[in-house]
């Protein structure tokens, strides 16, 4: 078929308005994938997502579900509204499953080698007019988008952790990306009550560009024994009015996501200010992981925190 037909038969010729999302896709049922599933459906999209395993999604959405009451015991919405978005969030045992969405987020590890992979099995399964966004944080969105079939409706779609909380979505293009799938994803993100910043396709992009170096240069100055945990974090919090402290925030975030992001800055920018600091390393290679592994900067493994150095 020619390539003016294709295009004619994805109505990409002329000028045209954002295209319809009814029923979104995600990929991963963790901690991003469980909470862009709960912002999603909140707003009135089905919602299908696909993990590894069974356990995983029942997982994410046991933390959909107390996330929610807690938002209807504030009285932020209500215990109807609540009901109704349970019930569009639904399993979707395989890719094959994503065939009638109109978008699927990938929430994948930040691992490009799997996002690759994830992507070049789901492409088969997907309706000519679907839209692939990735939430990495921090890799080559025109990168990830060449190894599609679809790279001018792909997006970056970078959600903040945790999700119902966090106001912004970094919205990224590809090279290769239409306007129509930029505007189509925009009017998407605000329909969530979501603000979007719109970054170029540079490592780690506007937000980690800027907080991983300095999350970086906090376990440098933990490493050089310029401060400990306790009071690196303490000076940050109350001498830069920070709402968490570098180290916590590590922990928060995961010490192995903030190595990759540091990877990707060192390597894709060639400067030694992005060099991951030695002692990031070694936690992640211990398994030291933050918050989700019990142990990081932080032992999490008693009624209180305990600073591990």
């Amino acid at each position: 078929m020619p390539q003016a037909q294709k295009l004619m038969e994805k109505g990409k010729v002329g000028v045209q308005p954002a295209r319809t999302i009814s029923k979104v896709g995600v990929i991963g049922a963790g901690q991003m994938g469980s909470g862009i599933a709960h912002v999603v459906a909140l707003s009135g999209y089905d919602v299908a997502i696909n993990d590894l395993k069974r356990e995983s999604f029942d997982k994410g959405l046991e933390a959909v579900t107390k996330n929610m009451a807690r938002q209807v015991a504030k009285g932020l919405i209500t215990e109807e509204t609540r009901n109704q978005a349970l019930e569009r969030i639904s399993f979707a045992p395989s890719l094959e499953a994503f065939g009638d969405c109109d978008l699927v987020i990938e929430a994948a590890t930040e691992d490009e080698a799997l996002k690759h992979k994830i992507f070049a099995a789901l492409c088969p399964h997907l309706k000519p007019t679907a839209m692939l966004a990735s939430n990495t944080s921090s890799i080559s969105i025109t990168r990830l988008a060449s190894n599609t079939d679809r790279p001018e409706d792909f997006i970056g779609m970078h959600f903040m952790n945790p999700v119902p909380l966090m106001e912004l979505v970094e919205l990224i293009r590809g090279i290769a990306t239409e306007d129509e799938t930029f505007a189509t994803a925009k009017t998407f993100v605000e329909s969530l009550g979501k603000t979007t910043a719109v970054s170029e396709d540079f490592p780690a992009f506007i937000v980690n560009r800027i907080l991983l170096p300095m999350i970086n240069e906090a376990v440098y100055t933990l490493y050089e024994g310029v401060g400990t945990v306790e009071a690196i974090d303490k000076a940050m919090k109350l001498g830069a009015h920070h709402p968490m402290g570098p180290l916590e925030l590590a922990d928060f975030i995961g010490l192995d996501t903030c190595l990759s992001v540091m990877q990707v800055l060192y390597e894709g920018l060639s400067d030694s200010k992005y060099r991951p600091c030695p002692l990031l390393v070694k936690y992640v290679e211990a398994g030291w992981l933050g918050r989700k592994t019990k142990r990081g900067f932080y032992d999490y493994r008693g009624e209180k925190p305990v600073p591990t150095r």
